[in-house]
């Protein structure tokens, strides 16, 4: 039974992605998820039963209306996460809203205005600020043992047709820029703690049947001379994710996922640098601590902001 302490969590997208929030936040003391939003009711309403989740329902306002709804974490189709972000906001319920923010930037700048105007917690699912590879390195970039000269990345995936990560078919579809790239736009402003001032793109062919473009370059410059480069694509057939390259001053880090190598392929023990070696974990744990520290969380709308003003700079290039 909830305690008067208990901060209640309605968890909307009950896919995938949604499974590991439910995941990490079993592992979160004082949590109890009390409603979960689904496309299909019967889908939900298994998942409700698997994480003994009292309320399933295919209607985000019907969760929105209960009392026993303090905060909604949102993995829903990229194109639904600003109007719900807004929703939630407007419902009085604090919300944290996986990435993308936005699939174009007057969305994302409406969230930001009304989240100023409530006052709540709203904060975008940017989970590279907080896998411990990331952390480290950002941590050694604050004790300025490190600076990056350049990142370089890969984000690689095969999917040419329209499948989710449990290789069931997708109601949506999935965006190399306004999703995959805002992974590191943002990941690169926020290790440079420096703006992005040059922004290039070019893309490949456009799919003939989902209607994006499956190959993209971008590069970047940060306001210190920092530099990045972004490859992304979804043909690739050969080792899938991202990878990460920092090439510093004083090191070579190579992330991959929640491991981090130096430039001598050597592991480095990052099991420390955290309570957890889960990066959603990490982030569902920030979003609860500000919600009751009454305090901006990591990865803020607010932070995360200048992010998707890149992206719609290079939207508009390759427009």
């Amino acid at each position: 039974m909830a305690n008067k302490n208990t901060l209640r969590i309605a968890l909307a997208g009950a896919g995938a992605f949604g499974q590991k929030h439910l995941d990490g936040l079993k592992l979160i003391d004082g949590v109890q998820v009390t409603s979960v939003i689904g496309r299909e009711l019967d889908k939900t309403r298994e998942v409700a039963a698997k994480y003994g989740i009292g309320h399933a329902t295919t209607e985000l306002d019907e969760t929105l209306a209960r009392d026993d709804v303090d905060a909604v974490i949102l993995c829903t189709p990229t194109q639904m996460h600003a109007s719900q972000a807004l929703a939630c906001l407007k419902a009085g319920k604090h919300v944290q809203v996986e990435i993308p923010l936005c699939d174009n930037l007057a969305d994302g700048k409406a969230v930001l205005d009304l989240q100023k105007k409530t006052g709540l917690v709203a904060m975008v699912g940017h989970t590279r600020r907080f896998n411990p590879s990331h952390q480290y390195v950002h941590k050694k970039i604050q004790a300025r043992e490190f600076a990056i000269q350049q990142m370089d990345v890969q984000t690689y995936f095969f999917r040419r047709t329209n499948m989710n990560a449990l290789g069931q078919p997708r109601s949506w579809t999935d965006h190399l820029l306004w999703h995959h790239a805002a992974h590191t736009v943002d990941l690169f402003q926020y290790q440079t703690g420096s703006r992005v001032v040059k922004a290039n793109a070019v893309q490949g062919p456009i799919h003939p049947a989902l209607g994006i473009a499956m190959d993209m370059s971008i590069q970047l410059q940060a306001e210190n001379g920092a530099i990045c480069t972004l490859s992304l694509s979804f043909n690739n057939d050969g080792p899938l994710g991202t990878f990460f390259r920092y090439i510093g001053d004083t090191a070579t880090y190579i992330a991959r996922y929640d491991d981090l190598f130096n430039g001598k392929d050597e592991k480095i023990d990052v099991s420390k640098v955290d309570v957890s070696m889960n990066g959603i974990e990490l982030q569902d744990r920030e979003f609860v601590a500000a919600i009751r520290e009454k305090r901006e969380p990591n990865a803020s709308v607010a932070q995360v902001l200048p992010c998707y003003e890149v992206l719609d700079r290079l939207e508009k290039q390759l427009g």
